[in-house]
């Protein structure tokens, strides 16, 4: 079957041209250049932004332009029947800021008022955005460097950047809502953050949490409730494709060929079901199973596996490290986010992730500091790298990492990257899978085996690595450390890797030092991250986090992102214009999550 998905259809964004509503000369002299203002933004964001399945995102743009509370009604039933779920109000001249503002409070709304003399667009755009402060309706301020000719209909180059990051935060906030994070099983071995917290789900994504015990794999695999005939496709393709590397269990705890091959049948069944409890398969329809048909309606998952699982059946690996991956058996395709360990909170940092650059998302453990010093008593080498400073993260975990964390695909210079499933090629995940070994499993750990992934991440891409954390008294609050994988001399990477359990996947972590706070060391970032696990997505995207955030409501508290890239509403300003990090906290504290208060 071709890839299922969550997704019947995608939000689109709304295009509000607002206009100052005296007629007499004045209105009819700014209709044509401010409904062409409209036109020029929905042309850049359709060029330039995708959807998670890689179609040009749409905007719809109000029949007339908006002089007031009439016309802004019918532009917000319009783009009601239309599933607009984010606006974007434009505007090169004055308007009547409460007449013709975008009232509705759950969808992020930014205003762009031209910067030019002969109108006072930016008159406007002060004005309204005073009044959705006074009026508790954050909205995001765009505003041109420079000034521009009022028959200069380009979009500068700051503007754009800034109408493309909003869209791309606002978007993600509107593809969230409505879908289900599936926790498949519960707590696993005590990790807080597979605790599953309804209410943070609810309040701040606006998703539910749907729940199904894991026995729901053994009975659909005892009952043959999957495509069987998806079942030998993939199972070939994994023959062929999934080489199996060194078992590194003694002679005692080794198992025997015939356990591994059961083992990879039943992984790669519980791969198909996982993404069926996810998403549905209308193959399962017609085979009389019409209610396991639907699936869950889940956009991210995280399945438990230890140890109430792992130490009967084969662990999740496999299906976490598919499922995550832009590609498997069918072809490219979207990534499934699957938490391993059922870590919720790490699942909504790489939906996050995922809806902000379509791209895979690694999970990980942010398991060592290594400092140069600890580095050279270790490997014997004295390590001079011009991405690390004083030392490097190891990033690494059992087996769910996506295959496209091996960063064999390459940019348009020819540089490790990720990139979307679409620009994938055959080649490049032909190239992932041969940097790819796959090995039995270490008994001790799991008693019912499976296999474990391994590879190392290529170096010199750029990365950001965050995580959520949920605090009583609080709630979610964000951490975020961009910097670059590094890939160290073979010798020195064996020396260090093999001190851990060698059958899991490692990236190189070097964060980007200031010399302040939390990022005055690697060792300062390792010693201020909340929890045991991370996300580490492609490229220097911490500043669409952080506006992402701002829009959930859920603060910052650690990042190294320049403050000229941060980009939040314009009310945030209200709270402190000197400590940005406790004017996020006061703002996000004073709206309350984004569904939580209305």
């Amino acid at each position: 079957m071709k890839s299922a998905t969550v997704f019947s259809s995608f939000p689109k964004v709304g295009i509000r041209p607002t206009i100052d509503g005296r007629y007499g000369g004045v209105r009819e002299s700014l209709e044509g250049r401010t409904m062409d203002m409209a036109k020029s933004a929905a042309a850049l964001i359709s060029k330039e932004l995708r959807n998670p399945d890689g179609s040009p995102v749409e905007c719809v743009i109000a029949d007339t332009c908006i002089g007031g509370v009439a016309e802004a009604s019918a532009a917000a039933d319009k783009f009601r029947r239309e599933n607009v779920g984010l606006t974007l109000t434009v505007t090169p001249c004055w308007c009547y800021g409460s007449e013709t503002m975008d009232m509705d409070p759950l969808h992020p709304k930014a205003v762009w008022g031209f910067n030019g003399t002969e109108r006072p667009g930016a008159v406007y755009l002060a004005a309204v955005l005073a009044g959705h402060t006074q009026k508790g309706i954050p909205a995001f301020g765009i505003y041109g460097q420079d000034v521009q000719a009022a028959t200069d209909t380009s979009i500068p180059e700051d503007v754009s950047e800034k109408i493309l990051n909003f869209v791309r935060c606002g978007l993600a906030v509107a593809n969230m809502k409505g879908k289900a994070y599936l926790s498949m099983g519960g707590t696993s071995m005590g990790i807080a953050g597979s605790m599953v917290d309804y209410a943070m789900w609810e309040k701040y994504f606006g998703m539910r949490v749907e729940d199904i015990d894991m026995t729901e794999f053994v009975g659909r695999m005892n009952k043959g409730q999957f495509d069987q005939a998806e079942y030998e496709t993939a199972l070939a393709w994994v023959k062929e494709h999934c080489k199996e590397g060194d078992d590194y269990n003694s002679e005692a705890t080794k198992r025997s060929r015939e356990q591994l091959d059961a083992e990879w049948e039943t992984n790669v069944k519980m791969a198909l079901i996982a993404r069926d409890l996810m998403v549905g398969n209308p193959k399962l329809a017609e085979m009389g199973l019409h209610e396991q048909a639907r699936g869950h309606h889940a956009i991210a998952a995280g399945f438990q596996g230890q140890r109430q699982w792992t130490d009967h059946f084969p662990n999740g690996d496999f299906l976490e490290a598919i499922l995550n991956s832009s590609f498997d058996w069918n072809g490219a395709r979207a990534p499934y986010i699957v938490a391993t360990e059922n870590d919720a909170l790490n699942g909504a940092g790489m939906l996050m992730g995922w809806l902000l650059t379509n791209t895979a998302q690694i999970f990980a453990d942010l398991r060592t500091y290594w400092s140069l010093d600890a580095i050279k008593t270790a490997s014997g080498v004295e390590l001079d790298h011009e991405l690390i400073s004083d030392g490097i993260l190891h990033l690494i975990n059992s087996g769910p990492a996506a295959l496209d964390g091996t960063g064999q695909c390459t940019d348009a210079e020819g540089e490790p990257a990720m990139k979307s499933h679409w620009d994938i090629t055959a080649e490049e995940m032909k190239k992932c899978l041969e940097a790819t070994t796959w090995h039995p499993s270490i008994t001790e750990y799991f008693p019912g085996g499976g296999m474990s992934t391994r590879y190392k991440t290529r170096g010199g891409m750029p990365a950001t690595m965050i995580r959520l954390n949920l605090v009583d008294g609080l709630g979610p609050a964000l951490q975020i450390a961009e910097g670059y994988t590094v890939e160290l001399p073979e010798d020195v990477h064996n020396s260090l890797d093999q001190r851990t359990n060698p059958t899991w996947p490692t990236t190189w972590f070097s964060p980007i030092l200031t010399g302040e706070g939390a990022f005055t060391s690697a060792y300062d970032v390792m010693n201020n991250w909340g929890a045991n696990h991370c996300v580490m997505t492609a490229g220097h995207v911490g500043h669409l986090y952080i506006t992402l955030a701002s829009m959930l409501r859920i603060p910052v508290y650690m990042h190294n992102v320049e403050d000229h890239r941060v980009f939040r509403p314009a009310s945030w300003r209200a709270f402190g214009t000197a400590d940005l990090e406790g004017a996020d906290f006061r703002a996000c504290q004073t709206y309350g999550p984004l569904y939580g208060r209305r």
